[in-house]
Formats: structure tokens, C-alpha cells, sequence
């Protein structure tokens, strides 16, 4: 059992910044892949950005590439979403996900990391960024 809960959402002016948290708890050890979805209602669940704990380098959607950082503190077995240059469209739920099966190759690959591949699921916290 894997618990995933996350924290940092809230509203935010567009071009300005946030970060979001996600905290592990339960059956979790080293070297595992988590990922940041995001969704929209009537819209498909986003692929935003993977990483492999354990020092693996995070991966990123091309929607939020070069404006978005993942890391993940192993003492803390925290996920954390840094958003900077943030834009309207960025307003969505965002989910932390985690699987204790995918490689580390699957992991920063998004083809690899679809919502189907992942067992576990934080509640989702809202984004809202106003222009």
C-alpha cells in the first residue's frame, strides 16, 4: 500500500510561479518512478513530467518544458512540481503518481508513463492561474 498526498495548490497570476507537493508514505523504497498528470474536465489526463527517484533526471511534456521542474527529496520522499512563467492554460488538477514496477527507461518516456501505468494517485489539487 502506497499513500501519495498532495499539497501546494491554489491560484496564481499568469507569469508568476508555484510549487507543489507530493508526500509518500507506506510500502516505498528506493529507486521507483513517480510522475505529475494534469487534467482539465472533458479533457484527457496530461502527462506534465516523471522522474526515477533515487537521482534519476526528470523528464517533461513538451507543454511545460523549460518552465516546469520536477525533483524529488529522497529523505523526505517528497515530489515536488516547480512552475514558473505560469499561463492560463496551465489551470487544471494536478495529480502526483507513483509505480513501483516501471523501469527507469519507461519512466522518462511518456509513452512509457500514461495513466494506465501507474497503481498509485494522490488526490489532485487545483491550479487556477488568472491572466
Amino acid at each position: 500500500q502506497v499513500q501519495l498526498v498532495e499539497s501546494g495548490g491554489g491560484s496564481a497570476q499568469a507569469g508568476g510561479s508555484q510549487t507543489l507537493s507530493c508526500t509518500a508514505s507506506g510500502d516505498v523504497y528506493s529507486s521507483y518512478c513517480m510522475a505529475w498528470f494534469r487534467q482539465v474536465p472533458g479533457q484527457d489526463r496530461e502527462w506534465v513530467a516523471a522522474i526515477f527517484t533515487g537521482g534519476g533526471e526528470p523528464s517533461y511534456g513538451a507543454s511545460v518544458k523549460g518552465r516546469f521542474t520536477s525533483s524529488h527529496d529522497d529523505s523526505r520522499k517528497t515530489l515536488y512540481l516547480q512552475m514558473s512563467s505560469l499561463k492560463p492554460e496551465d489551470s487544471a488538477i494536478y495529480y502526483c503518481a507513483a509505480d513501483l514496477l516501471l523501469t527507469y527507461g519507461q519512466c522518462t518516456v511518456l509513452a512509457g508513463t500514461g495513466p494506465d501505468d501507474f497503481d498509485y494517485w494522490g488526490q489532485g489539487t487545483q491550479v487556477t492561474v488568472s491572466s
